[in-house]
């Protein structure tokens, strides 16, 4: 098997739904890395609100006229899926200290399952640093004004699937 490519790194999550900051990170990202495959996970430890077929569908919507990112459904092993790509990078992205221990460990796991791939962190931008995908489902169902948090083909299927934005127009 060819060496795995340090020019293409793997930006897994679940994005439930894709937050400008997720979209942030892989528009920085492009600066380091000529190809990002944004890998969506099939399997989370929190009920999604979309379908994995609809995440999938609404990156690539977002990120269509984007030649280096292209978006992949994946299950299972993270570096088996980084792997079968070719890829040697994954990339993860931190707000805060409160991310480190996790994706540390997640890093030093991964690094022993495959010591070919890296794992390059990025930290959010300042703008995004408060914003998660859980609180955009929370404030979302509430009713309240997530205008601006999220690309508008994210904010156009959650107004779809909950409704306008108090006191916005659809």
């Amino acid at each position: 098997m060819d060496a795995p490519d340090p020019r293409t790194a793997v930006y897994p999550g679940t994005f439930d739904p894709l937050t400008m900051g997720h979209w942030s990170l892989v528009r920085r990202g492009l600066n380091v890395f000529p190809r990002i495959i944004v890998a969506v996970a099939e399997h989370s430890p929190k009920q999604p609100m979309f379908s994995l077929e609809e995440r999938v569908d609404m990156i690539r919507e977002v990120f269509k006229d984007d030649p280096g990112v292209s978006v992949e459904p994946f299950s299972g092993l993270l570096v088996e899926y980084v792997r079968s790509t070719g890829a040697g990078v994954i990339l993860r992205g931190m707000r805060a200290v409160s991310d480190f221990d996790y994706e540390f460990q997640l890093a030093l796991m991964n690094r022993r399952l495959d010591k070919d791939i890296e794992t390059v962190f990025l930290m959010t931008d300042f703008k995004w640093l408060y914003i998660s995908s859980t609180i955009i489902k929370e404030l979302a169902r509430a009713g309240g004004d997530y205008e601006g948090l999220v690309p508008d083909a994210v904010r156009a299927r959650l107004v779809e699937r909950l409704g306008p934005i108090r006191g916005k127009k659809a």
